[in-house]
């Protein structure tokens, strides 16, 4: 259901290290961020505005706009943008586009008293679960889903939607497990109504 297109170069790659020492000296991170990263995630820095490891800025580079404008734009199609790299050997980035943005299947879920669209090309699984399945690690709330630790986001919290009254919320909670590039990452909501082919 995607366009994938692979971008791959044979230059110096990308210097991990170069990107976390700006990082770093431009306060994005600290330096016990800059330690415990791992290489994978210190290279998406640069997809951050106004991130750049050029020395001086020139009319053509240093500004830190390139790589932010590339994701935001591909972001804005619900399409994603992925970079591996190794120094001296060169660098691939990874272009996800969905096979059409006119009209998709949607996969419609309910935070009480709102309704909104999860593309179904997203989507993973579902999970019917209960408040006591969902555990707290380091400050964050994940749920153990066949031994895998699933990071969870409640979308009533993202999306700023008032709680309903007591008594009117479902005894049960969904998980929408959606993939994103590479990953998993798990959609907390009220209930998952039906699906729909949604023009946008």
């Amino acid at each position: 259901n995607s366009i994938v297109i692979e971008i791959v170069d044979d230059g110096r790659g990308i210097d991990v290290e170069k990107v976390k020492k700006k990082a770093v000296e431009r306060g994005i991170i600290s330096e016990d961020d800059a330690r415990r990263m791992t290489d994978g995630e210190a290279v998406n820095i640069i997809f951050l505005p106004g991130f750049s490891t050029a020395d001086k800025v020139t009319d053509v580079s240093g500004r830190g706009v390139g790589m932010d404008v590339v994701r935001t734009n591909i972001s804005k199609i619900n399409g994603s943008v992925e970079v591996s790299t190794q120094k001296g050997l060169g660098s691939t980035f990874t272009i996800r586009l969905p096979l059409t943005i006119a009209i998709i299947q949607a996969l419609m879920v309910t935070i009480l008293p709102e309704t909104y669209a999860i593309p179904l090309a997203s989507v993973v699984e579902t999970v019917k679960i209960t408040e006591k399945d969902i555990k707290t690690i380091s400050g964050s709330e994940v749920l153990n889903l066949r031994q895998q630790v699933l990071p969870l986001i409640r979308l009533r919290d993202e999306f700023k939607v008032p709680q309903e009254e007591a008594g009117s919320t479902p005894a049960g909670t969904y998980v929408v497990v959606v993939q994103i590039g590479s990953k998993n990452l798990g959609l907390v909501v009220d209930r998952l109504p039906y699906q729909e082919e949604v023009v946008i």
